[in-house]
């Protein structure tokens, strides 16, 4: 039953945030009548809501419990007055993730009305080869998943995307030896990330920060002392000295 359950929340995605009944059954793969009763229970509760065209999305309830989460919860409260600080810095897009298997998932983004327009939202998930947050994680994992990830095909988003095994290992060695990522043009070619690692008490890298930025007529390297600084400021939070 449980299973059955998480089968349904799985079909609600980014591009299908909202899906009538049928279209839930069809991407959960189960039988409408089951599906039926289990949208009913899950919106009865609150991890559902029917809106009035008879479409369902994820619910508040859902949110307020994800929201609990340790690593997203303590992680956010420590980072953003930071966060903030940069983003009046640089009236940018600000952003903060972890990681989560071979993707980066964004836990808290500010942006302004003239920052440049992304795709990425809080809850969003990309992959670690192709954005700024994603390659100081990847950078820092361990060395059986940054295999993993150089083993399997790397998507390509822009002619600017990182596909080739060799170039992205060279990439990572870059990023820790300078301590910053700087992705230009590779989910989106008007947007250029300035990523560093967010370091916990131990000294492992816990989170990445990024401000994204124009591609065009940016010198990213203007960014990297006040994203550095962001990042440092959060892992002495953390504990990290």
């Amino acid at each position: 039953m449980t299973a059955r359950v998480l089968d349904v929340l799985a079909a609600f995605t980014t591009d299908r945030p909202r899906l009538t009944l049928t279209e839930i059954s069809r991407r959960s793969e189960l039988p409408l009548t089951t599906t039926h009763r289990l949208v009913g229970e899950l919106a009865a509760w609150g991890a559902l809501e029917r809106d009035e065209d008879g479409r369902y999305g994820i619910g508040l309830r859902l949110w307020e419990v994800g929201a609990l989460a340790p690593r997203s919860l303590g992680l956010r409260e420590s980072a953003m007055p930071f966060l903030e600080d940069l983003y009046e810095v640089t009236r940018e897009n600000v952003q903060l993730a972890v990681l989560d298997g071979t993707e980066v998932v964004y836990v808290e983004r500010l942006s302004g009305r003239a920052a440049v327009n992304v795709i990425t939202r809080v809850g969003m998930r990309l992959p670690l080869h192709a954005t700024g947050v994603g390659l100081v994680l990847l950078a820092h994992a361990d060395a059986e998943l940054q295999e993993r990830v150089l083993a399997a095909p790397l998507r390509r988003y822009t002619d600017k995307t990182i596909c080739s095994a060799d170039e992205l290992r060279r990439v990572l060695a870059d990023v820790r030896r300078t301590g910053v990522a700087i992705s230009d043009g590779q989910i989106e070619l008007v947007a250029l990330s300035v990523a560093a690692p967010v370091r916990g008490a131990s000294g492992d890298v816990v989170a990445a920060l990024s401000v994204v930025v124009p591609a065009t007529g940016t010198n990213p390297l203007a960014y990297v002392p006040v994203v550095r600084a962001a990042a440092r400021g959060i892992s002495r939070v953390l504990g990290h000295h």
